[in-house]
């Protein structure tokens, strides 16, 4: 497999792992449940339907559009120069490379298998990103036996879509579906390649099942902008390989691609992801002509809105999203956006969570002007915001204090369960960006705290206390000397409320 990246966290009562599994990729995370499913039943898309005979007629139909996707890669790997020995540890590596350098460095070629649906007579084919990132060659094989080499056309990462054509005639072509008209309850087909070129017939897989939940959110890895939000979830098994094959519904349509599935041992379980066809509507026609793909950002790091956080800014439910920063120069601070406020609505539609503004936000045209609702000091205001492009890079705003990188000196007190430094002069950690110096950082929390009850952490950067501004160390020590009651944290993270006891 190609480029398996993991995180783990750890896993209460000796439950194990629970993966989220895409092709050469492998996502580890804890408290994650698998709840709100649906059992089948005979529900169907339009009136008394033979299941049996509707999921043939999908198979005829569907089939042979799907084709496997063989991937080839160069990778390239540095060996320990005494792998097993007393001395395979990483500083006398890093020793010995010092004076070696790469010499050693070896290459060697790994494969990679996924699936694919064709989407134009004229040879595209619609897959995940991440099942052709970084290939070298790309074989393409038709359920009719037929091969070809693939050429990458269009790709974004983003919403791990792609576009790969192939020069061969007489092409079956499979129809899309609106996702949007899907329905809990609702039966559809996987179709894919579960080890695709393992298995010496060429016929894709199919299984079935019913849409389980809809608008499912996978966690988002810190190394890559992916936004898998919106999914469809599906009990129709889906299995490594069978990643960017369409999900359809009994009418023979497309509804999804295929992307990931919810596993405590890497193989499947009962529960299956898909990106909405919808979504891969919209830009189909650029990933063909190559285009990049653009999205609709106003410039705002924003969070969700808990009981909390709904207590102190004096809303009467949790609603709307929090503003925890606002990007220089972006559209928001040309607005007069400020950290602190809370988005209601855009254009009127009310926004739910950070989901659903950036999926609203992200499908505008650039240089739209929309009416953002918010609610400010206790007032709701409507502000214009023009409607900008969605820069790449990581919008977390967290950093990473590695333990042989902790600054010092630190705090003189720990306040509420908290223990910081100042990022400035000698003090700064080299994993800080130049523009993360003013504030200061969370080195440590103490457990069962009341900084550990807020869900602060080590690594956190606090900007500001009660709206008033943290600079170092000494604007720290003032604001929270005479402290009382709930106080408002603002970090790089967001916004977080720290009770007094």
């Amino acid at each position: 497999m190609h480029g398996k990246e993991r995180i783990c966290f750890p896993i209460p009562q000796g439950q194990g792992c629970l993966i989220f599994l895409f092709l050469g990729l492998e996502f580890i995370f804890a408290g994650v449940t698998a709840t709100d499913l649906v059992n089948p039943t005979s529900y169907a898309q339009s009136g008394p339907i033979n299941l049996t005979t509707a999921i043939e007629e999908v198979a005829t139909k569907v089939g042979p559009t799907v084709v496997a996707l063989r991937t080839e890669r160069t990778e390239r790997y540095r060996p320990g120069p005494f792998f097993g020995s007393p001395f395979d540890d990483e500083l006398f590596n890093r020793f010995f490379e010092d004076f070696f350098g790469d010499q050693f460095e070896r290459e060697y070629k790994s494969a990679g298998l996924g699936s694919g649906v064709i989407v134009d007579p004229e040879g595209y084919i619609l897959t995940n990103e991440h099942v052709i990132r970084d290939a070298d060659k790309i074989i393409v094989r038709l359920s009719d036996g037929r091969e070809a080499e693939g050429e990458v056309k269009g790709t974004d990462p983003r919403s791990d879509l792609a576009m790969v054509k192939i020069n061969l005639k007489d092409l079956p072509v499979a129809k899309l579906a609106d996702s949007e008209q899907l329905r809990i309850g609702q039966w559809v087909v996987a179709i894919g390649n579960p080890f695709g070129h393992l298995l010496a017939n060429p016929e894709p897989t199919i299984t079935t099942g019913v849409i389980s939940a809809l608008k499912r959110s996978l966690p988002r890895t810190s190394r890559r902008d992916i936004d898998y939000t919106d999914l469809i979830q599906t009990d129709a098994a889906i299995n490594p390989g069978n990643s960017g094959g369409p999900l359809v519904n009994l009418g023979g349509e497309v509804v999804g691609i295929n992307v990931a599935i919810f596993s405590t041992s890497g193989g499947y379980q009962g529960i299956g992801f898909a990106i909405p066809i919808s979504h891969a509507k919209r830009i189909l026609g650029q990933l063909k002509q190559g285009q990049a793909i653009v999205y609709g950002w106003i410039g705002v790091s924003v969070q969700n809105i808990d009981q909390r956080l709904a207590d102190y800014f004096g809303l009467l439910k949790p609603e709307g999203v929090l503003v925890s920063g606002i990007w220089k120069g972006g559209p928001a601070e040309k607005a007069d956006l400020k950290e602190g406020d809370i988005i209601l609505s855009v254009n009127g539609q009310k926004i739910k969570d950070t989901t659903s503004l950036t999926r609203m936000i992200g499908t505008m045209p650039l240089g739209k002007k929309v009416s953002v609702e918010i609610f400010r000091k206790g007032k709701s205001v409507k502000v214009p915001v023009v409607v900008g492009r969605r820069p790449s890079f990581d919008e977390e705003g967290r950093v990473v204090v590695q333990d042989s990188e902790s600054p010092t000196p630190a705090a003189d007190k720990t306040w509420r369960g908290l223990k910081v430094i100042s990022f400035n002069g000698e003090s700064r950690p080299p994993s800080l960006r130049e523009d993360s110096m003013a504030g200061v950082g969370i080195v440590g929390v103490k457990p069962d705290s009341p900084a550990d009850a807020a869900g602060l952490a080590r690594g956190d950067i606090i900007i500001a206390i009660n709206q008033q501004p943290v600079n170092n160390i000494q604007d720290f020590n003032r604001i929270t000397q005479n402290l009382k009651g709930d106080g408002l944290i603002q970090t790089k993270r967001g916004f977080f409320v720290i009770k007094e006891k």
